[in-house]
């Protein structure tokens, strides 16, 4: 059917408008053959395709048809680079189009609120200028394949603690500055075809049928013009999702809603206008969908091998490197220590489980490249569970004596080498969808048995593979510490990369790593009781909250190390004709190898009069430099990343003023700053009854009104200190002065100028 011959939503009956908004089955949407609309598939995969090739279901339990698994989120979201993601992106669109799926259920953006979420590995960073430059990266390239993507979980979903129920219940300002933001700015600069949202409710409304969050805030505020998708058994009362915008609930419910939506179309209760828009949503998606070409060729397997090896090996963080223990020399005798190097975890557990076209062994590459390499267990990792994970089943541990002879047989070999390469991490077991973690500690066998390796040799190189934060109580105990997060299948041959320095390692941490679970931001509320969870700690989440309290954290976010060295010029600022900033610096490659920095500019308005973080990421770009090298980097800060919101407008507000603009090479690496004054916006308050004076003598209209009714009376001695508001009077509700004598027709006559 040609798409102009495509019908639209006034050639369908009722029964078949209400048949669009559910699914046909676990992953296909409903046809319509009397009108020659074909059914189409969606499938999971922020980081990989997940096309099941037999009878389908949401666990997994069925093996799906072989694709590339990219680095996830964690990984990925550590390379600070969108174009990246974006390169990532194109090749998992190709991937789909090739195997005729439609959409795409990824990427997520949800915010890292705690260390604990059991699916922090597929979410990007607990910041959300990061989360949404690099979610766009992913949403932009996917989609240039026409292929569509599913923006995810909306909103607020950030534990896998009773998901299905939860409120999140969060206060105006952190739920737009933090939890909304990499929403609506992937929205507003890429329109996903589709956004997912989540299980959770919000503020006491399931997400699923929350009118402010599907219909106001996503599509009359940022213009969002594709179709809400329900995530997979998120639908809660069918009718009350169609009227607050969610249009395609899914997977299918065995035709029971679609009755429910016809019977409430023919009994008044649902307008059948609603229902129209959601169906005609899914018919534009399934429009959209036909459009594209049937792609000629098969899938270049090695072609994307090799983009997944590119990425793995960009997503790595070099933490720690002393005494130039890295990068390694295949002249070296290496002991390579951990099961961990042989077996590797390359993606987390849950509904994004990949089946890879193969996989990398960092034990087996790293013997490609060095003559001298022994190898030692050291610990047994359990047995993965069946499926995709979710269970949380804890697997039976090697008895003590078994564990004690693995850990001797490390030693022997450690002190036989020049170098111990220690693999230690966590375990499917530990982290996946379905349950959040309840702390952040390594296995306790392989803590005893790194205890044992750097006993018997200190010069050791620790490489973590973990999808979530963890801690490192041996940090300032052994010289070199790689952080390899789930690199995808390519990730044993992107950690030798790294190791070897055939790659330089550019990669930053999107998160912080804190010393203790207890110094955390959601420490006292994460995952909340009775089915709500407080977000007490509002803007404060993550680094903000860290360098708000001043506490030390073992390695900052933006932090990473290179085999090179960095130097950073003077900056400047200047603002730009949309009422942005323009950052502009050199950086100089100051070492012999060649390298990539990832320059960040942090934000912060010294005479501020609205409660702040101290410093906010704005702006970064990763840049890469030959020796030597010295390159101008200019980074545009977007006037819609200043603003914050305020509460009693109701809006975005950019606060006039002297804005910082700080540069460095993390959080707390900062090289150089620069200033300059912002026009920012105009703010007026309405005075209401609740207004104090203070509020009252800070309008522009209303202050000279009250000043002169204020004039000579007992009001004014009580309230007022040299015409302006005295410390009672600052605080004193302009409605509350009636019970004090104050005539009404004089509060009138200040609430009339102040509306």
């Amino acid at each position: 059917m040609s798409t102009n011959d495509f019908p639209d939503v006034s050639q369908l009956t009722l029964e078949e408008k209400a048949a669009l908004t559910s699914g046909l089955d676990f992953w296909r949407l409903k046809a319509v053959e009397r009108l020659n609309v074909p059914s189409i598939m969606v499938t999971d995969g922020p980081h990989g395709l997940r096309k099941q090739a037999g009878e389908s279901d949401h666990l997994g339990l069925n093996e799906s048809v072989p694709a590339t698994c990219f680095p996830p989120a964690v990984g990925l979201g550590a390379s600070w680079d969108p174009e990246l993601a974006a390169r990532v992106g194109a090749a998992i669109g190709r991937e789909a189009a090739i195997e005729d799926v439609a959409v795409v259920l990824g990427p997520g953006v949800n915010i890292k609120r705690s260390v604990l979420c059991g699916r922090n590995f597929e979410y990007f960073s607990e910041d959300p200028i990061l989360a949404s430059d690099m979610g766009s990266g992913v949403v932009r390239g996917i989609q240039s394949q026409g292929v569509g993507t599913s923006l995810k979980h909306f909103a607020a979903n950030n534990q896998e603690t009773d998901r299905m129920r939860v409120s999140s219940d969060v206060d105006p300002r952190p739920l737009r500055e933090i939890y909304l933001r990499a929403f609506q700015g992937v929205v507003e600069d890429e329109q996903p075809w589709t956004v997912m949202c989540s299980y959770n409710r919000v503020n006491g409304v399931y997400a699923s049928e929350d009118p402010f969050l599907l219909t106001q805030v996503l599509r009359e505020e940022w213009g969002f013009e594709g179709l809400v998708v329900s995530d997979w058994g998120a639908s809660n009362v069918r009718t009350a999702g169609i009227r607050a915008g969610m249009d395609l609930e899914m997977p299918s419910s065995g035709g029971m809603t679609d009755r429910q939506l016809v019977d409430a179309v023919r009994n008044g209760s649902l307008d059948e206008a609603a229902l129209d828009r959601s169906a005609a949503r899914v018919l534009q998606l399934i429009r959209r969908a036909t459009e594209r070409a049937a792609v000629a060729g098969a899938l270049d397997v090695d072609a994307h091998h090799a983009l997944a090896r590119e990425a793995a090996a960009r997503s790595i963080v070099l933490l720690k490197n002393d005494d130039q223990t890295l990068p390694l020399q295949p002249s070296q005798k290496i002991a390579v220590i951990g099961e961990f190097a042989e077996k590797p975890r390359f993606q987390g557990g849950g509904s994004s489980h990949i089946n890879p076209t193969r996989v990398d062994v960092a034990l087996d590459s790293i013997r490609q490249v060095a003559a001298d390499v022994t190898y030692a267990a050291g610990y047994v990792l359990p047995e993965a569970p069946e499926g995709i994970g979710m269970s949380g089943r804890k697997a039976e541990k090697p008895a003590e004596d078994v564990l004690a002879g693995l850990r001797a047989e490390a030693a022997e070999k450690a002190a036989a080498a020049d170098v111990a390469v220690v693999f230690l991490g966590l375990p499917d077991e530990d982290e996946s969808e379905g349950f959040d973690r309840t702390h952040i500690e390594l296995p306790a066998e392989q803590l005893a048995l790194l205890d044992a390796v750097a006993e018997a040799n200190p010069r050791v190189v620790v490489v973590l593979s973990n999808g979530g934060v963890v801690a490192l109580p041996f940090a300032d105990r052994v010289p070199a510490i790689l952080e390899t997060w789930l690199l995808g299948q390519a990730g044993g041959a992107g950690t030798a990369d790294v190791l070897f320095g055939e790659v330089n390692p550019s990669g930053r941490l999107a998160e912080t790593f804190p010393f203790r679970i207890e110094d955390t931001p959601a420490f006292t509320s994460f995952p909340g009781q009775h089915q709500h969870v407080r977000y007490g700690e509002g803007i404060y989440v993550g680094y903000r909250w860290y360098d708000a309290r001043a506490i030390d954290v073992a390695f900052p976010f933006g932090h990473g190390l290179s085999y090179t060295t960095f130097s950073y010029g003077e900056p400047t600022v200047t603002a730009t004709e949309d009422g942005g900033l323009a950052v502009a610096l050199d950086v100089t490659n100051t070492g012999s190898v060649a390298g990539r920095e990832v320059v960040q500019a942090y934000v912060s308005v010294p005479g501020t009069t609205v409660e702040r973080a101290p410093r906010e990421l704005k702006a970064f770009q990763s840049v890469e430099l030959a020796a030597g090298e010295t390159a101008r980097v200019e980074l545009a800060i977007r006037r819609r990343d200043l603003a914050y919101w305020e509460t009693r407008t109701d809006a975005w507000v950019v606060e006039p003023g002297t804005y910082r603009v700080e540069v460095g090479a993390s959080s707390r690496d900062l090289r150089g700053a620069a200033e300059t004054e912002l026009a920012g916006d105009e703010l007026v308050i309405p005075v209401t009854r609740d207004s104090s004076i203070g509020d009252v003598f800070a309008h522009p209209a209303a202050a000279p009104v009250a000043r002169e009714l204020f004039a000579g009376s007992p009001f004014g001695e009580m309230m007022l200190i040299d015409g302006e508001p005295s410390a009672m009077g600052e605080a004193m509700p302009l409605g509350r002065l009636v019970s004090f004598g104050m005539p009404a027709e004089t509060v009138e006559k200040i609430l009339a100028a102040g509306k």
